[in-house]
């Protein structure tokens, strides 16, 4: 189970970077080519969504049928054990959602960036006309 988590990490830090990178000022031509490329990848890297969807899931699913721990009969230990178990699935949540939603910016920038480059072009064609 910790793969999925680890696999999920490296690919939200991945979306994070790529991110950055669509964001920083750069030559048009650099940054042409950059939206170009990236926008190749994306498809290919929507399999993030649906993962980190079955990841949801499955968060909900433990939470919903985890033994709770909340009455003296608790020990010390089993009441860390349950709390350190909540803070791990928030902290899954969270990176979840991180996933989705860089994908979704990432998706946008590039849209945007299409679109922009697509307005250049035509009036450019009405300059010249």
């Amino acid at each position: 189970m910790a793969l999925q988590w680890m696999i999920l990490t490296y690919v939200v830090a991945a979306e994070a970077a790529v991110a950055l990178l669509l964001t920083l000022p750069a030559p048009k031509l650099l940054k042409n080519r950059l939206v170009s490329l990236i926008s190749l990848i994306l498809q290919p890297a929507l399999f993030v969504v649906p993962f980190a969807g079955f990841q949801l899931l499955d968060i909900y699913w433990k939470m919903e049928h985890r033994l709770m721990c909340t009455s003296d009969i608790c020990t010390a230990a089993e009441r860390d054990r349950y709390e350190k178990s909540m803070y791990k699935a928030q902290k899954n949540v969270i990176l979840c959602s991180a996933a989705c939603l860089l994908y979704w910016c990432i998706y946008r920038i590039c849209k945007y960036c299409k679109d922009i480059e697509r307005l250049e072009e035509v009036e450019k064609r009405f300059k010249e006309e």
